[in-house]
């Protein structure tokens, strides 16, 4: 039984992950860049100085350029490359996830945990694309799973201390500022939080001192000063956003499993110190990027894990019988959200139009009274997996008929010959200059 169980589970991620990683090319103002990076780092053999088009380029640490310059070396293709090893990235940290939960919480939580989170909207867009967000996201709460356990054994320590040091080399100071509730919980246990410290500054103060020394000012005054501080107090970036940004952006990114939100308002959840480990871990994040000037939706992504695990553990408990069949019924939505999906991204999403046809309205009544009748009889197990499956389905369509939609309207690999750019969108001028190889000048 456990044996099928894996089979399957393996099959679900094969296709929520990698299938289809290359039915569209890169997209957005970001992917193309971060691509273009590590294709030159492959290259030139330079891994210290991030270069775009020969010059260098200090937004983000090397993390995930060194990922996508190895998947270069290694052979793989023009969206291979970059999309694969996050994708790896995430699955991996799933799957420790997994472990993680059930050495904790046991098998029924563990499980629902885990098929949250991988079905998760949030979690599944960003482990498709290749940005910084999943990778920091992946290690810095691989990081903090390693130290849920009290006390921490020495080489949990050790590896939650290397994996804190990976999160800052992919994003920089951001996890050491996520990090903070771990130094109240831990605030009688000194000599973990200076293992966990020491570990993390073995693994990435090494390339920090060596792209000072190399690029020196120019450096420190754009990587800490204009895309950490800056992001944190200026509205200069044009990304301000109000307080409550990240609510809907919350709801939104554990879709289809929202309303099991609701479950995390229960007080006896928080009597376990563990659950209690991961309420702080989760608010504190929540206020952070809140009371930020800059906010984008990928800033919430490394908090989802701890959501997703208070969802799984809550639910492992609670009968559930009318959220469950109300998770199942908001997947009638999918296909409307997805189908607004290449307008939005090219001209925002209140300009995107949602269309529901009455079959997928039907389609999600069939979902909902069926978990509510699994739940209701008992198997609850079933209903989560109804929800899990009827998700890996969706997620096929999505990939196989709205990726191609994308790649036509916004990817740049179809113009890659292009000799002189016209007037064309931010994004697809990236994606442009990654497939021409080039800085595709303006047309005159």
């Amino acid at each position: 039984m456990k044996r099928g169980v894996a089979i399957l589970s393996g099959i679900g991620l094969f296709f929520l992950y990698f299938f289809g990683l290359t039915r569209t090319g890169l997209l957005g103002p970001d992917e193309p860049r971060y691509a273009a990076i590590g294709r030159a780092m492959a290259a030139t053999g330079d891994w210290i100085t991030p270069r775009l088009w020969g010059m260098p380029w200090f937004e983000k640490p090397a993390l995930l350029y060194w990922m996508t310059a190895a998947a270069f070396k290694a052979g793989f293709g023009p969206e291979m490359a970059p999309r694969l090893p996050v994708a790896l990235a995430s699955v991996a940290f799933l799957l420790y996830f997994f472990v993680v939960l059930r050495r904790e919480f046991g098998d029924r939580a563990a499980w629902y945990s885990a098929i949250i989170l991988a079905t998760s909207v949030g979690w599944l867009a960003y482990s498709h694309v290749a940005i910084t967000d999943l990778p920091m996201s992946a290690a810095f709460a691989a990081a903090m799973l390693g130290l849920l356990p009290e006390p921490a054994p020495l080489r949990s320590r050790i590896c939650s201390g290397v994996l804190l040091g990976l999160a800052v080399l992919a994003k920089g100071l951001v996890p050491l500022a996520l990090f903070i509730p771990v130094l109240w919980f831990l605030r009688h246990r000194i000599r973990e939080l200076a293992i966990v410290f020491g570990a993390a500054t073995l693994i990435a103060a090494p390339w920090y001192v060596l792209v000072t020394l190399r690029n020196g000012r120019p450096f420190v005054d754009e990587f800490f000063w204009k895309h950490h501080f800056g992001r944190f107090l200026d509205s200069a970036l044009q990304h301000q956003q109000p307080l409550w940004f990240y609510l809907p952006v919350l709801l939104a990114g554990v879709f289809p499993w929202t309303p099991l939100v609701v479950l995390l308002f229960q007080r006896r959840l928080y009597q376990d110190r563990r659950a209690l480990f991961l309420l702080a871990w989760f608010a504190w994040g929540f206020l952070f990027f809140s009371i930020s000037r800059n906010k984008l939706p990928g800033y919430l992504l490394p908090l989802l894990p701890p959501v997703a695990a208070l969802m799984g553990i809550t639910t492992a408990e609670a009968r559930a019988r009318i959220l469950l069949p109300a998770c199942g019924f908001l997947l009638c939505l999918a296909p409307g959200l997805a189908g607004m999906l290449p307008q939005a991204l090219a001209t925002g999403l209140s300009r995107a139009s949602f269309r529901l046809p009455w079959p997928w309205v039907l389609a999600g009544l069939a979902i909902s009274m069926a978990c509510a009748l699994l739940c209701g009889t008992g198997r609850r197990d079933l209903a989560v997996a109804i929800i899990a499956f009827s998700t890996v389905l969706l997620v096929v369509g999505v990939v196989w008929a709205v990726y191609p939609e994308l790649d036509r309207q916004l990817s740049g690999r179809t113009e890659a010959s292009m000799i002189c750019l016209p007037p064309t969108s931010r994004s697809q001028r990236f994606s442009i200059d990654y497939y021409a190889g080039r800085d595709v000048p303006d047309c005159k």
